[in-house]
């Protein structure tokens, strides 16, 4: 990049500037990762101070029977496929049940677009998951699902949306967004959700009262002006409804699972690389600095590796999700040895292992408790990691 230019991104960020998207292009161009890292963090630190957010939580999925064929999906089944599964309510509150311990503060739900399931199946499941779980966040659905019901139940997402909330819904989840540029939209997703029903239900779900995420997959067939179009997307209904607390890039994976079966479900994987530890860097970089109105940034560490999602904390995200045990949609494709699980000391070794104090929230980003930070008798000035 050229050294004026430069300058002038480093006085536009550092003046609070908002940067527009020839600057965030010229982000991505740069191969200075930890000029841009570094400056990601100066943001970071300025919104957040040196602190790393998470919570407690686990993943439910009820059904992957789903209509869709999604072309980067190793998760979803056709009814009667091998390994397709629908839970009853009562199994699905049996299991939910199980994940109790450990003083569990969130329950984040995601499903298949289930061609046969009733409506009242999904305000039902809530209802019975709040009363089993009263003290635990309902995290559920994606827009996708939401635009599901409104052709399932012949109810408009404002309708849905109140009865869910009634059942003990907190929050959406932020999925379904994947890239939102049609260029590329078209040939990676298999519903009917695109920008405008994705946008219209999120912005629902604000004026309700909701505060939700908003994510980003990345890394697949998409190029860096998408993924900056895909921002400034987000970052203008933003500046519309103040309702989003977090960004989440989430990296695409390649299907390692389900070849075992004689199907490869993810059918970009032939044509694609999956991003490398710098390419998720510097996305989470650029997003930090082109969000200046999204509170927080957060690496999903099941789809990035513990380590990669450390070094993620010193390019601008400030947020490492919770301990999940079980997160079968990328755990379904993925085989780069990420684990499972990670206990709530796990990441507080971790996240103080990167140089930061962690601090648990919960679903609305409300502090539940703040730990100490590094231990300071483990070096003698206690560094973030660097590259």
């Amino acid at each position: 990049m050229d050294v004026g230019l430069k300058r002038e991104l480093e006085d536009k960020v550092r003046a609070g500037e908002r940067l527009t998207r020839e600057d965030g292009i010229a982000l991505y161009e740069s191969d200075d990762l930890a000029w841009l890292g570094g400056l990601a963090h100066e943001v970071r630190t300025r919104m957040n101070g040196e602190v790393v957010h998470f919570n407690v939580n686990r993943h439910l999925n009820m059904t992957n029977v789903c209509t869709a064929s999604c072309a980067y999906c190793s998760f979803q089944r056709k009814p009667g496929e091998k390994d397709a599964y629908t839970m009853r309510i009562e199994e699905a509150v049996r299991l939910a049940k199980a994940m109790e311990g450990d003083s569990l503060t969130e329950l984040h739900i995601v499903n298949g677009l289930h061609p046969n399931l009733p409506w009242r199946y999904y305000p039902r499941s809530l209802s019975e998951l709040k009363k089993a779980l009263p003290d635990v966040s309902l995290k559920a659905f994606t827009a996708t699902e939401i635009h599901h019901f409104e052709t399932i139940s012949g109810l408009s997402a404002s309708e849905i949306l109140d009865e869910l909330i009634d059942a003990g819904l907190e929050s959406l989840t932020g999925g379904g967004a994947e890239i939102f540029d049609w260029e590329v939209r078209q040939h990676i997703v298999d519903h009917r959700t695109h920008w405008e029903d994705w946008s219209r239900i999120h912005r629902l779900a604000h004026e309700k009262g909701l505060k939700t995420p908003c994510t980003m997959l990345y890394g697949h067939i998409e190029e860096p002006r998408h993924r900056v179009d895909h921002v400034l997307r987000l970052r203008e209904l933003q500046d519309e409804t103040g309702g989003f607390q977090v960004f989440i890039p989430l990296r695409y994976q390649h299907d390692f699972v389900d070849m075992k079966d004689g199907k490869v479900r993810n059918r970009l994987q032939a044509r694609t690389q999956m991003a490398t530890g710098a390419e998720a860097l510097k996305t989470f970089a650029v997003s930090r600095l082109l969000f200046d109105n999204v509170p927080h940034v957060k690496v999903f560490w099941v789809m990035h590796g513990v380590q990669t999602a450390q070094l993620a904390l010193q390019h601008g995200a400030d947020d490492m999700d919770g301990s999940v045990v079980e997160y079968k949609i990328t755990h379904d494709a993925d085989n780069y040895g990420t684990p499972n699980k990670l206990t709530r000391e796990d990441l507080l070794d971790l996240i103080r292992d990167a140089g930061f104090r962690p601090v648990e929230r919960n679903t609305r980003y409300e502090i539940i408790r703040e730990y100490e930070g590094p231990a300071t008798d483990r070096r003698d000035t206690p560094q973030a990691m660097r590259l």
